[in-house]
C-alpha cells in the first residue's frame, strides 16, 4: 500500500495579511486590489489544474520539458541536500531533482510547495502513480511568506511561477532568507523575447492560439489569456537580475532559452 503524503499548510493562507484593499497591482493587464491577486491566481489554477500538464505540452509543443531538463542540468542536484521547489505543485521539477539524486545513489529532502491546493493534489497523485509519494513533502504556502526557518534549505527552485506572485521582490527576499549561506536560487520563467522577428510571431501566438487552446482543451479561455498577459508583465531579464542583487543575492546571472521566450536566472546566498 502506498503511503499517502499529507499536504501541510503554511500560515496566513491564502492572502498575506500585510496588504490592504487600497493598494493595487496587476493581474494580467487588469488592475486589481493587491489583497485580491492571490485569490484570483488561485482561481485560475483551480480551474486548469487537471489539464495543466497536457496544456503545457500543447502550448509549448513539448519544449517546456527541454527547458526544465536544461534547468536540472545546470542545477546538477546532489544527494544529502534540502530542496524547496516553490510553485511546483504538479511535481515536474521535484520529480526531476529526485531522479537525478537517485541516479547518484543517494537521497535528498525535497519539499514541493504551491499556493494552490489543487495543483498540489495533482502533483501528489502523480507521485502516488509513480510510487514515490512518500519521498516528497507537500506544503501549501505563499511565496511571499514561507513558513520555514531562516537558513534551512540548500536549494530554492521556482519554475514558471514567479510571475504569478503579488510582490516578486518580497518573494525573492523570502527565497534568500530560507537559503543557507552558499545556497542556490534558480528561477525558470517566461521572459522577454530578444529576437526581433520571433517577438512578433510570439505575440500573435500568445494572444490567439493560447486562448483557443484554453477554450478547446482546458475549457477556460480566460485562464490562458491571463497566462499570455502575465508573461508580458514579467520584468525582463536584466531587471529581474537587478532585483535579485537588490535583495542580496550574489553571482547573479541568467541564460536565455528559445530566443528569450524563457530564461533561467541563478543566484547564490553569499
Amino acid at each position: 500500500m502506498v503511503r499517502r503524503s499529507a499536504i501541510r499548510y503554511g500560515a496566513d493562507m491564502p492572502t498575506p495579511s500585510h496588504t490592504t484593499q487600497d493598494e493595487t497591482t496587476h493581474f494580467g493587464f487588469r488592475t486589481v486590489a493587491t489583497a485580491a491577486k492571490a485569490g484570483l491566481v488561485r482561481e485560475v489554477f483551480d480551474a486548469v489544474a487537471d489539464r495543466y500538464d497536457v496544456m503545457n505540452d500543447l502550448m509549448s509543443m513539448g519544449v517546456h520539458r527541454l527547458w526544465k531538463n536544461a534547468m536540472i542540468d545546470v542545477l546538477n542536484p546532489r544527494p544529502g541536500l534540502t530542496y524547496l521547489d516553490v510553485a511546483g505543485g504538479t511535481g515536474d521539477i521535484a520529480f526531476r531533482i529526485r531522479k537525478r539524486v537517485a541516479e547518484k545513489g543517494g537521497s535528498a529532502r525535497i519539499i514541493v510547495a504551491d499556493i494552490n491546493t489543487e495543483m498540489l493534489r495533482v502533483g501528489r497523485d502523480r507521485a502516488i502513480d509513480k510510487g514515490i509519494s512518500g519521498d516528497l513533502e507537500w506544503l501549501c504556502l505563499d511565496a511571499m511568506d514561507v513558513p520555514l526557518p531562516d537558513r534551512s534549505v540548500d536549494v530554492y527552485t521556482i519554475a514558471f511561477g514567479l510571475r504569478n506572485v503579488t510582490d516578486i521582490k518580497k518573494a525573492l527576499a523570502e527565497a534568500r532568507r530560507v537559503l543557507k549561506p552558499g545556497g542556490r536560487f534558480m528561477c525558470l520563467e517566461f521572459s522577454k523575447v530578444v529576437l526581433p522577428i520571433l517577438d512578433k510571431a510570439y505575440d500573435t501566438y500568445s494572444f490567439t492560439v493560447l486562448p483557443f487552446l484554453g477554450r478547446t482543451v482546458a475549457h477556460n479561455a480566460d485562464a490562458y489569456r491571463y497566462l499570455a498577459e502575465s508573461i508580458r508583465k514579467m520584468p525582463p531579464q536584466d531587471e529581474l537580475a537587478a532585483w535579485m542583487r537588490e535583495v542580496g543575492f550574489g553571482n547573479v546571472g541568467y541564460r536565455n532559452y528559445s530566443g528569450g521566450i524563457a530564461a533561467l536566472h541563478s543566484g547564490w546566498r553569499i
